[in-house]
């Protein structure tokens, strides 16, 4: 048996880092919002020993241990609860690394999908999503794959009703450039001045239509990114010189895309 999956990648829509939390994470608002562009693809087979393969992007596993993938930890754990037998995993990685776009934790999630489908464990997202979380903070949204409010570290989901963003698909198109800059998280968090102030995020795109979006939704990482990474300003810059109605960076970069009607 074998099932072949399609793991797309996310953007921010409005990013806001509120407070630094005494388990050393950050508190965030944000926008996930899922596109279909640099999409992986990924194929899980029954095989006869647990295996991870590699196309695409090139990748170096952390630590180059196998078992310390995302993929095999998301596999690993409904192995645990499921007796599930070996598989293989084959992904073709489109999805740009370090780029603020979630392909890791969006391939974590679609192999819980896969593995639910293919053995028929019957679970549904909201219990997926459970597992997804032990995984990392953005890993339950790529469950859903629908535009989410995300709060806390991230994995506090609320399903998002703004009129504006229900328009994106069918009036808008979003260009997303990956110009191949690897930013570090840490290092982007460490540069940044958590601010509680401000209208919420939801608040915001709930009641504004995308063209008001510009210099109202922002992305608390490109000031400090921004400094490290000059280009990506420019580049930014050269989306609105395009046409874009907003630009903004995914997560904390380097994605840059903009929204055209």
């Amino acid at each position: 048996m074998n099932i072949v999956l399609y793991p797309q990648p996310k953007i921010n829509i409005g990013l806001r880092v509120t407070a630094r939390r005494s388990d050393g994470y950050h508190d965030i608002e944000t926008l996930f919002y899922p596109v279909d562009s640099h999409t992986d693809i990924l194929e899980i087979i029954e095989a006869d020993s647990v295996s991870m393969t590699y196309f695409g992007t090139p990748y170096e596993l952390p630590g180059g241990d196998t078992e310390k993938e995302l993929c095999v930890k998301a596999y690993r754990l409904l192995q645990k609860e499921f007796d599930l037998p070996p598989v293989g995993m084959y992904l073709h990685k489109s999805i740009p690394v370090g780029a603020g776009m979630g392909g890791g934790s969006s391939d974590a999630a679609w192999v819980l999908r896969g593995l639910n489908g293919l053995f028929k464990l019957n679970l549904s997202d909201d219990h997926l999503a459970e597992y997804a979380a032990r995984l990392g903070s953005d890993c339950p949204f790529f469950i859903y794959g629908r535009p989410m409010y995300g709060s806390g570290r991230g994995e506090i989901l609320t399903p998002c009703d703004s009129p504006a963003v229900a328009q994106l698909r069918e009036k808008y198109r979003i260009k997303v450039i990956a110009p191949g800059i690897h930013v570090s998280t840490s290092e982007a968090y460490a540069y940044l001045s958590p601010d509680p102030s401000g209208r919420g995020l939801s608040d915001l795109l709930d009641t504004l239509p995308v063209e008001e979006w510009k210099d109202r939704i922002l992305n608390d990482f490109e000031t400090t990114v921004f400094a490290l990474h000059p280009e990506l300003a420019r580049i930014k810059q050269s989306l609105y010189d395009e046409g874009a109605v907003y630009a903004s960076m995914s997560g904390s970069g380097s994605a840059i895309y903009g929204i055209f009607r």
